[in-house]
This record gives structure tokens, sequence and C-alpha cells, in this order.
């Protein structure tokens, strides 16, 4: 198989011509490892990779009845095991770590027959929107080598953005899934709260923040993945209904009525936002007006900056669970050294949060829910820049070792409240680049970034769009229709796509 044969297909498209018997699953093997091998060297995407082990997989003909057998997928290098395979979530702590079982979540793509060819790049327990971890140094923007695909999901954005698979697996906390969309091109769904598969061994994520998913350069690919992903989990803390229509199918049907939508372009917490960002919103805004829907200027009811105190609260909360889990587990206290900065900070902070200061921030989280579905009874859709800028420089984002040792000794003799202050400095050069996300993680509502604008430096940046919980049907929909039309911008500019658009 041609490179740019290869280059044009998506995961359902790839299933089809398995099915057909138009081509073999080896030779999408062969052409993703091909890629793997071309680009990862620059790009850094792939930290791990299973060569020998997917060539293997292929050779057993009675999985050929599965629905996507054959179609190479590469997974995210957190919270998605695969048994028997490292899973290091980024950290210096978990380098020899071995998955003793398939999550739920990936056992679901291996009953449909997909090929694990390897787990791509992640920042340390995914606390940034960039990736650069220590133990395996920055991953980089297809579109721009000198800049960052952002994070924590960066590793599959960068993989998916060079052509080496059309989707890959990602989660999304605090905007993980959306924010490396926006920074690469692609479309990018944070699913409904419970949506998809959790566990074994945990009914929750981040308290229900995060949610396991996937990044795909198509629509389709993503609708197609909710059809295989959704579940009701009787273990799981958190149900949503099954939809009962195909998302696939459905993303093709038109809007059974006029739409109401809402938008801002300003910053929740009071943060700059580019004038980039501003047009890539306001453009968008229009052509839902020329397609007859009503739109009006809102802002946002929830206060953002409180939102944002009480998820660092549970960043912090959860941080100083894991690092215990982790010396009970290695028999031994961990100290700043044996982590990054960002992790100790918000380990050392969350060692002093009372037990009365995490739940009232969690029953923040309620009050934010009911607040946006109170705005929901009036507005379909809420719009907003998915990432207030196009992607920031690799390196702009990671402390210094001055800074770091700076923030060790302030967070080590700060007192409880100061504590949390230094989280809100520590992050804050990185909420400016991504205030916007974290809404939709907090409520449990879907959210989606959609590849609508390429600024003058040539670097694409997303317009994200909010609904109700269980609305992610009319997300499809509506990035189904942006998809057909000229806002739609995909690879279109992307050097390593460059020979399929000639």
């Amino acid at each position: 198989m041609k490179s740019a044969e290869y280059l044009q297909l998506d995961a359902v498209g790839m299933m089809k011509l398995v099915k057909q018997r138009e081509i073999h699953p080896k030779e999408l093997l062969e052409a993703a490892f091909d890629q793997i091998e071309s680009v990862n060297t620059k790009l850094n995407a792939v930290i791990h990779n299973r060569k020998e082990k997917a060539f293997r997989q292929i050779n057993d003909d009675s999985l050929f009845h599965l629905p996507f057998y054959g179609v190479p997928l590469l997974l995210k290098d957190l919270g998605q095991s695969m048994e028997g395979e490292p899973i290091t979530s980024g950290s210096r702590l978990l380098q020899n770590n071995t998955a003793k079982f398939d999550s739920y979540f990936v056992k679901r793509f291996r009953d449909a027959g997909f090929i694990f060819i390897g787990n791509t790049n992640t920042p340390e327990f995914g606390l940034k929107n960039i990736t650069e971890p220590e133990i395996y140094g920055p991953t980089r923007n297809p579109w721009n080598h000198d800049y960052s695909p952002g994070g924590s999901s960066g590793g599959s954005a960068a993989a998916i953005a060079s052509g080496i698979v059309p989707m890959a697996g990602a989660s999304d906390g605090g905007g993980s899934i959306r924010i490396p969309a926006s920074f690469t091109g692609l479309f990018g769904l944070k699913p409904t709260r419970g949506k998809t598969p959790v566990g074994p061994g945990v009914g929750r994520q981040w308290q229900g923040a995060a949610i396991n998913f996937v990044l795909s350069r198509t629509v389709r690919d993503s609708a197609a993945m909710l059809d295989l992903l959704q579940v009701v989990q009787p273990e799981a803390a958190f149900q949503t209904p099954l939809f009962p229509n195909s998302y696939q199918k459905y993303m093709e049907e038109p809007f059974p009525k006029l739409m109401k939508i809402a938008y801002t372009t300003k910053s929740p917490v009071g943060t700059p936002v580019s004038e980039e960002a501003k047009s890539a919103v306001e453009k968008t805004v229009r052509w839902l007006e020329k397609q007859g829907h009503i739109v009006e200027e809102r802002e946002c009811p929830v206060d953002g900056k409180q939102l944002m105190r009480d998820y660092y609260m549970m960043n912090s909360g959860e941080m100083n669970a894991t690092i215990r889990s982790l010396e009970k587990a290695l028999g031994r206290t961990l100290t700043a050294e044996d982590m990054e900065i960002e992790s100790w900070v918000l380990h050392e902070a969350g060692k002093v949060v009372s037990a009365a200061e995490y739940s009232e921030s969690l029953a923040s989280w309620d009050r934010a829910a009911e607040l946006m579905a109170n705005f929901h009874r009036m507005y379909d859709f809420y719009i907003t820049p998915a990432t207030a800028f196009p992607a920031p420089k690799v390196g702009e984002l990671t402390h210094s070792a001055e800074k770091r040792q700076e923030l060790q000794l302030m967070v080590k003799e700060a007192d409880k409240d100061e504590k949390q202050d230094i989280i809100w400095d520590m992050f804050l050069p990185s909420l400016t680049y991504t205030p916007f996300t974290q809404l939709a993680n907090l409520t449990g509502q879907p959210a989606m970034s959609v590849p609508v604008h390429m600024t003058k430096e040539g670097l694409p940046l997303g317009v994200q769009v909010l609904t109700q919980k269980g609305e992610d049907h009319h997300l499809l929909q509506l990035a189904y229709q942006l998809e057909q039309s000229d806002l739609w911008i995909g690879m279109k500019g992307n050097p390593y796509f460059q020979e399929i658009y000639d």
C-alpha cells in the first residue's frame, strides 16, 4: 500500500476495505509501522512499539468476523492498559510498570478486532496541557516541530496528525482531548460523563472529571467509536442511558429544528484571548446564522475562577492519593526528586486538604452542572474557543530548574491556603492557553473541538461546542455538517499530508 493511499483512509474506511477483502490487514500494519519509522524520530509521538506482536495477531483468521479486524490503533500511555504491556503514565516512578490486565476500555477495542501497535506519549499523570514528560521528552506538533501538540493526549494527536494512524486512544480530564485537537487540526469529542467504560477496580476517574475516548481525523470515526464504546456499567459510579440509535447514522440526519445557540469569546478566568481565537468563533457563528440558526452572545453562568480553584482542589487530593498508593507499593517515602514539579506541588497541597474541603469542592461541581443544565434549556449549543491561543512552543510551558526549586521551597513553607494559591500561580501560564475546556469536565457535559480555523502563522485552531448531558448525538450532527463545509480545515496545509493534497 502506498503512503498516499494509507493517509487518505480513516478507521471506518480501513474496516470497509478489509471486510470487502480489497486490502489485507498486513498492508495496513506495514503502512502504519513504515510511518512510525519515518516520522517518530522527529515527533516522539509513540513511546512503545508492538510491531512483532501486532503482526503475529493478524495471522489469526478466526478473528476476521470482528467488525474492525486488522485496523491499527495506538493507545495512550495513561489509563489504557494492555495486559502484559508497559503502562507508565508518563512517570519515572512507573517506568518498569507492566499492566496485569486489559482495562475495560481497551477490552472493547480488542473485542472489536483492532490491532494495538503501541502507546503514545503523555505528560506525567496527565496533569498538563502539553506533552513534555521528563521520562520520554517532548512530543512535537506535525504542523510545525517548534510547537507542542498539546496534552495530555499530545502523543496521540501527533500520531494522528502525522498519518501514523487515523484515530488513537485519548482521555480528557480537563481538556486533554479537545486541547490537542485544537492545536493539531483534529476532531476531538469528550463524551458525556459515564458514557464510556471505566475500571476494573475503579468506578470513576478524577471524581468523574476524566473520561476515556479517542481523537480522530474524521467525525464518522468518533461516531463509530461512540457506538462501539457506549456502555452502562453496573459497577461504575456514573451512568448515562444508551443512545438507542447509531451515532454514525444519526450524525447525517438534519437537525429536527433550528437550533438556538449561545457563544462567547471571553475567558472564564479573566485571562487574555487571542484575536485568532475570537475570529475562529466569530466565523463559525456567522456560518451558523447563515444556516438559519438563532445565535446570541452570552457569558457563561458559572464562576470560572471558583470552578478552577475547585478543580485544583480535586487535583491536589487525587495526586496525594496517587502518591500514597505508590509509596505503599514501593515500600518507601517519595520525594520531590521522584516526580515532576507539578505532581509534587499537588501532592504536598493535597496532604492538608480536609475531607470537608474536598467534599465542598465537589459540591460546587454539582451546582455548576445545575446552572449549565438550566442554561441549556434555553440554548442547544454553547460555543467558545477551544483554546485561547494556538499551540505554545515546545518548552514554553515547562518550568526551568530554578523555578522548580523555587516552587519546592514555597510549597514546603506555605500554609494550607497558600498552597492552593501556589497551584494557581504554577498553572496560570498553561491556563492562559486553555481556560475554556475544564467546565465540561466538572459538569459532565459532552463537548467537542472542531478544526475550523487556520492562523496567519499556519497553525490550526479549534472551536469548542458544548451541549446538554446525553446530547452527544447533536454535537456529532453539528460536527458532521461543519465537516462538509468550507470551514473545516482538516489536514489541509499539514506537511505530512501534502502528497494527498497536491
